[in-house]
């Protein structure tokens, strides 16, 4: 019950800071509220059948709710994210707000900023957005056969037409958060990733060891750079080994991020050793034409840190 009601908490933190942006953006483009309106095709006209309907279906809503959430009780992902009491009534608050919100029509800043909160939060928990689609999909089916109910036959097409335009911009809004908030979720795990699979230790008195493992891309050789620079201006280091031994694949660009590397530290009074050339790599950096005859380059490890002990003045015998 700890856990679910952290989640609530984290979730309304969420909407606090996401209700902070007024920004309208769909499609990685700024919009104003008339040109939403404009690119839905939704009509004062459609605004006017939208909110008939809400002052209307008022008295019926919670019959739409509780056959809403029948449907949502046999869904697979139900039991995942909203089995807790607690989750459950702050999400039938918020699906309640919504759309006393859509009744409105009114398609200003706070309305599709609303939206937003919807696909950032679904985008945090994890929800996939199919899920939230198949929701969308269901309740206004559910709410058509509401709209029989309080909606002349004749208006009652027009009526769901108007409303199902105003859906589909929600929809939008809420899909361009929701992709845009996963690929930030996407794009800071990877930067954690990277930050731990980078760290640069001190393994002895002036010498400081680097593994990288993986693929070396730009971005990450700068990583790599600014946390080896920052590391010897802290420790006054004298050797830096860079172990590459779990770098599957070397081309021109990966070798010249990693002799640019070594260039730097040696601008900084420290001498880089290469350690874990394989054949494979060193055969690779000489079809290159890679000049390599400045870089000091060692087959293993333990190679490495003999010659790091000799260049610093440390001897090592064994003592049996």
């Amino acid at each position: 019950m700890q856990g679910a009601s952290r989640a609530v908490a984290k979730q309304a933190k969420w909407e606090t800071e996401m209700a902070e942006n007024t920004t309208i953006i769909i499609n990685d483009e700024v919009v104003d509220s008339a040109e939403l309106m404009e690119l839905y095709k939704i009509t004062a006209e459609d605004q006017e059948r939208i909110r008939r309907l809400g002052k209307k279906a008022a008295g019926h809503m919670d019959r739409a709710f509780d056959e809403f959430y029948e449907w949502l009780k046999e869904e697979s992902w139900f039991d995942e994210f909203f089995a807790d009491e607690n989750v459950l009534a702050h999400v039938k608050r918020q699906q309640h707000d919504y759309w006393q919100s859509f009744m409105t029509a009114d398609v200003d800043a706070d309305y599709v900023q609303r939206r937003h909160v919807v696909g950032e939060v679904h985008a945090r928990i994890g929800l996939p957005l199919n899920a939230y689609f198949a929701a969308m999909n269901t309740f206004q089916e559910i709410f058509a056969h509401v709209m029989m109910d309080v909606i002349p036959g004749e208006d009652h097409a027009a009526t769901l037409e108007s409303m199902s335009k105003l859906m589909h911009l929600d929809s939008a809004i809420v899909a361009e958060t929701y992709n845009r908030a996963f690929q930030d979720a996407m794009r800071e795990q990877s930067d954690s990733i990277m930050a731990m699979s980078t760290p640069v230790t001190e393994i002895w008195d002036s010498i400081l060891f680097l593994p990288i493992v993986g693929l070396i891309d730009s971005h990450r050789a700068r990583e790599v750079m600014d946390s080896t620079l920052s590391k010897i201006a802290d420790t006054q280091a004298q050797i830096f080994i860079l172990d590459i031994s779990g770098v599957g694949v070397v081309d021109t660009a990966v070798a010249n991020n990693l002799f640019r590397i070594t260039r730097a530290t040696k601008l900084m009074g420290c001498e880089s050793i290469i350690s874990g050339v394989s054949p494979a790599i060193a055969q690779t950096i000489v079809d290159l034409g890679i000049d390599v005859g400045v870089i000091r380059t060692t087959g293993t490890m333990r190679d490495a840190l003999a010659l790091s002990f000799r260049s610093v003045g440390v001897e090592m015998t064994r003592t049996r």
